[in-house]
């Protein structure tokens, strides 16, 4: 059972599957929502004045989408979703399902669909910890489920 919350939201509490294990070792991801707008400028009303009138458009939303970016360091013991499997995930060519939940409720993603690697970056500098960077776009419609966020 989920234990009450309150203050400020902890990012450990918000995780991130992908291919149904959590991004192994993950220092942060991002979750970014993008609306696509179309603007429209029409002629103003004949009763308007001359100046400022037809001045502002009008716009509308012709498309969403969600892009996500996570982080993560390599490890040799790792058991979740690391960069040895990204790294397969990627070489197939193929979308994967990615779910994005709160701590103890993982039943209930806020957002979950198929996604498609766009890159997957590997870091490795001399005498430190080694790194990657995984970017998904979707593929297809995000499943978006606000009840599956805790906070008010």
């Amino acid at each position: 059972m989920a234990t009450a919350k309150s203050g400020y939201v902890n990012g450990s509490d918000l995780l991130l599957l992908i291919g149904g294990k959590a991004v192994g070792h993950c220092s942060t991801h991002t979750l970014t929502y993008s609306s696509e707008t179309k603007d429209r400028a029409v002629k103003p009303v004949a009763s308007k004045a001359v100046g400022t009138a037809g001045l502002w458009k009008e716009k509308s939303v012709s498309g969403l989408s969600v892009s996500i970016s996570a982080e993560g360091f390599r490890h040799y013991d790792e058991t979740e979703s690391g960069f040895k499997e990204l790294l397969a995930a990627w070489k197939g060519a193929a979308s994967v399902e990615v779910k994005a939940f709160e701590r103890e409720n993982d039943t209930k993603p806020y957002a979950s669909g198929s996604f498609v690697i766009t890159s997957l970056v590997e870091t490795s500098p001399a005498e430190d910890d080694s790194t990657y960077t995984i970017d998904l776009e979707n593929d297809g419609e995000v499943d978006i489920d606000t009840s599956g966020v805790t906070e008010n």
